[in-house]
């Protein structure tokens, strides 16, 4: 194995650990980071595992994925973040986003948010969610809900609303079923 680690303080903070490559010349792009598993041909591959330390006296730290600012006319970057496969009958990976809890007196839950991107001079960015596809059986579903109530309160609210408008027309909320080619179309319920 190979250990790195910052030197440790009995009254300040401990030390910083800088892994970077350094700029690119006047050509050329700036070196590459890989965190990386090796392959394994009995049992699973390593895993990758990052995360900040408990706290006891103050906010534990934050985790910052950032693709850097493009200046000129070039796309800016992109992140992906892509389960595993599996070319065999299990199941493939999960992905899983969750919030922080509070198990303290009067501190709300932890919140998810997920915005598109903004455009000075076109249309804003797209959030594009979508079920996989089944090439035998059903497709996947996409569940929006929320919890139940507890004891006092009342269960949360599921609002669906397009924006304002100050030229045209507002957005659209369209609602429907996929044809059928060989059976009933679905149903829309409302209760």
């Amino acid at each position: 194995s190979i250990s790195i680690r910052s030197g440790f303080s009995t009254i300040r903070s401990s030390g910083t650990i800088i892994i970077r490559t350094l700029n690119a010349g006047t050509t050329g792009v700036s070196g590459e980071l890989m965190f990386s598993t090796g392959t394994t041909s009995s049992g699973a591959s390593g895993s990758i595992s990052i995360g900040t330390g408990t706290t006891t006296g103050g906010e534990s730290g934050g985790m910052y994925i950032t693709v850097g600012t493009t200046k000129t006319n070039d796309k800016g970057g992109d992140i992906h973040l892509h389960a595993g496969k599996t070319l065999g009958t299990a199941d493939g990976g999960t992905i899983e986003v969750i919030a922080g809890d509070t198990t303290g007196g009067d501190g709300d839950g932890g919140d998810i948010k997920v915005w598109a991107g903004l455009s000075a001079s076109k249309t804003g960015g797209t959030i594009s969610m979508r079920s996989g596809y089944g090439t035998k059986m059903s497709s996947g579903s996409i569940l929006i809900r929320t919890l139940n109530a507890g004891t006092v309160g009342v269960s949360g609210e599921l609002m669906f609303s397009t924006g304002t408008a100050s030229s045209g027309s507002s957005g659209s909320i369209s609602i429907g079923t996929g044809t059928a080619s060989g059976g009933d179309g679905g149903d829309i319920m409302i209760n």
